[in-house]
């Protein structure tokens, strides 16, 4: 028998997540849940019968390890109408099992022992770790404000001859800010005439409001020579149970990306490609999303303008920060431990993706929700 004294954990300091926390107080209170980024309504029905269609016409083994070849023509077709950039389906484009396997398997097909990742915080939890797992040193950069802006000179300061890799999320979780395209052509600038790999989180593409374009990677020349860009039909069409995402790149960098794949999931479910490439044939069912996420948010910031919460629209993702700082004094994390057991909602406190857990007195929501669910959440705030 191995004494557990004798192992020595490769994440020492990893611990549940803010999600699973969280998630387990909503259900242990039977509160309602506005902490966890899915929806709670369902998925297209066309795209089920889809699924079932595949199923029934015999799809239902191993498909091709980097994805049906249906499914990569037609991501490639999406990004070269959406951002203007031709990836070769053959051997830049791979299915991945969700996004966060696509970031995984990015990270560790090129960080190596004391290599550095700059990485902005707040940021989606699974960075830092994969970048420990394979040795690598994050470099966290603060985004600045209650605007969650980035400070360029800060960036430039933190380029070394160690870094490997930069780590960019737009639309992003949690904030639900965005890049602007000044933003992506500081970033192109810096990383020109360096050998960094940019890895581009853009899960929430089609969630983007008031109008405002998404500045994909994929639309900068030299960004896009030297990016990995991951993102989700989970998060797209309401389905993240599905775990089906994918990721571009130039075709130096996907063979090495594609090596991890092979040994981390092989391939990903085969049905559900067949679906996806079926569904993605009309471009409405993820161009209009953006109007419909756009009603939701608008709708549950109305509903709680009367409340004491303060806040700014979101510009992308199906997440709002609200502001708390009128009404108590308690810490973000306090406050949401709090909101949960009292009175039965639940939320994300902001503090635990910042460095220090610096607290701006700020909770994320998430309105990819019913409208009955957003109503009676509603009138719990305006009760605060």
């Amino acid at each position: 028998m191995i004494e557990p004294a004798t192992i020595s954990s490769k994440l020492p300091g990893s611990k549940p997540s803010i999600f699973t926390v969280m998630s387990k107080m909503a259900t242990d209170h039977n509160a309602i849940n506005l902490s966890q980024g899915f929806p709670n309504f369902e998925t297209d029905r066309k795209l089920k019968k889809l699924v079932t269609r595949a199923m029934k016409k015999g799809f239902n083994q191993y498909p091709p390890a980097n994805g049906v070849s249906e499914l990569r023509e037609e991501i490639a077709g999406k990004i070269n109408n959406l951002y203007g950039r031709n990836y070769d389906w053959e051997t830049e484009v791979t299915v991945t099992s969700g996004a966060t396997e696509a970031l995984y398997c990015a990270i560790s097909a090129f960080v190596k022992k004391d290599d550095e990742v700059i990485v902005f915080k707040p940021a989606y939890d699974t960075y830092e770790p994969t970048i420990q797992l394979n040795g690598g040193k994050p470099v966290q950069i603060q985004l600045k404000g209650q605007e969650y802006k980035i400070d360029w000179n800060e960036v430039e300061n933190a380029i070394s001859s160690k870094t490997k890799m930069l780590i960019i999320n737009t639309p992003h979780n949690p904030t639900g800010t965005v890049l602007t395209r000044e933003d992506m052509e500081k970033l192109q600038m810096l990383l020109s005439d360096t050998n960094i790999i940019l890895l581009s989180d853009e899960v929430y593409e089609h969630l983007i409001f008031d109008g405002i374009p998404h500045e994909s990677a994929c639309k900068f020349p030299d960004l896009a020579e030297r990016s990995i860009v991951c993102s989700s039909f989970g998060k797209t069409f309401h389905n993240t149970g599905w775990k089906t995402g994918y990721c571009v790149a130039p075709q130096h960098l996907m063979k090495e990306v594609r090596k991890i794949h092979e040994l981390t999931t092989f391939s990903v479910n085969h049905p559900m490609q067949k679906a996806y490439a079926e569904y993605l044939k009309k471009p409405k069912h993820y161009l209009e999303l953006s109007s419909f996420y756009q009603n939701k948010r608008d709708l549950f910031l109305n509903l709680i303008r009367p409340s004491r919460f303060s806040f700014t629209p979101s510009s992308g993702t199906y997440f709002q920060l609200l502001n708390f700082s009128e009404i108590t004094d308690e810490n973000d994390v306090e406050f949401a431990e709090r909101l949960v057991k009292e009175y039965n909602l639940a939320s994300i406190p902001v503090s635990v993706f910042n460095i220090d857990q610096k607290d701006h007195k700020q909770l994320r929501f998430c309105f990819a929700k019913t409208d009955e669910t957003l109503e009676q959440a509603a009138e719990i705030l305006c009760k605060l």
